[in-house]
C-alpha cells in the first residue's frame, strides 16, 4: 500500500492486519515505514517514492523477493488538496507535482507490480480516488487534486479492459470526506473512510471492475 504510514493508508493497514493479512506498508522515509508498523503485526515496512522509479523498481524487487506474488495493489498516495487554488489562476508547477503523484504516481507502481499481481491469480488495483473528480459535478476549485484524480479515474477504466482476462480487478474508491491531515477536521471518522477502501480489496472473483465507487455504491463518473 502506498502513502500509508497516516490517516486512511495506516488505519486500512491496521484493519487487513486485524483480519490477519500480510500488508507492505510504504512511505517515502524508512523510518516514518518503520514507525508506523509498530504495534501491527502483518505489516511490513519499505520505503517507496511513487515519483522515483529507481524507488519503484526497487519496492517490486524486494515483494517479489520477500513474498513472491502480490495480491492487491492500493495505490493511495495523494498530494495537493489545494483548496486555495481557481482552474483560472492555478499555479500550474502545483498541478504539476499533483499529477506526477496522484496519477503518474499510482500508474508508475502499477506498472512495476503487476507482474506479481497477475502471479496471484486474483489480483486487485485499489486506486483511491475522490468524488472532487467526477465530472458530473466538477466546479472550478481544487483543481490540481481534482484534475489528478480525475485522471486516475480514466487510468482505472483503461487498465480494467486491460486486465479482465487476467482476473485482475481494479476500481476507484472515494473513501469521502475523512478527517485526516489532509481532509482536515470535521470529516467521517478515518475508520469508516478506510473500510470504504476496504470493500474493493476484498472483492471477489467475478466481482465489479473499471467502477467509481463509495461504501461499495457506485459514484457518477
Amino acid at each position: 500500500m502506498t502513502g500509508a504510514n497516516r490517516g486512511i493508508g495506516h488505519e486500512l493497514v491496521r484493519q487487513l492486519c486485524q483480519a490477519g493479512d500480510t500488508v507492505v506498508l510504504t512511505a517515502r522515509d524508512m523510518g516514518k515505514a518503520e514507525r508506523a508498523v509498530a504495534g501491527l503485526p502483518g505489516a511490513v515496512p519499505m520505503r517507496l517514492d511513487v515519483t522515483d522509479q529507481a524507488s519503484v523498481d526497487a519496492l517490486a524487487r524486494e515483494v517479489g523477493k520477500r513474498l513472491g506474488r502480490l495480491d492487491v495493489l492500493v495505490n493511495n498516495a495523494a498530494v495537493h488538496y489545494d483548496t486555495w487554488q481557481w482552474a483560472g489562476s492555478a499555479d500550474l508547477d502545483v498541478v504539476r507535482e499533483a499529477l506526477e503523484t496522484n496519477l503518474l504516481g499510482a500508474w508508475r507502481v502499477t506498472l512495476a507490480l503487476l507482474p506479481l499481481l497477475r502471479e496471484s491469480g486474483h489480483g486487485r488495483v485499489v486506486n483511491v480516488s475522490s468524488e472532487l473528480g467526477s465530472l458530473a459535478g466538477m466546479g472550478g476549485g481544487t483543481p490540481a487534486y481534482a484534475v489528478s484524480k480525475t485522471a486516475l479515474n480514466a487510468l482505472t477504466r483503461m487498465l480494467a479492459a486491460e486486465l479482465r482476462p487476467d482476473g485482475v480487478l481494479v476500481n476507484a474508491v472515494c473513501p469521502g470526506w475523512v478527517a485526516t491531515d489532509m481532509g482536515g477536521p470535521g470529516g467521517r471518522p478515518v475508520a469508516e473512510g478506510a473500510r470504504s477502501v476496504l470493500w474493493a480489496v476484498e472483492l471477489p472473483d467475478g466481482g465489479p471492475t473499471g467502477g467509481f465507487f463509495r461504501d461499495g455504491r457506485a459514484l457518477p463518473w
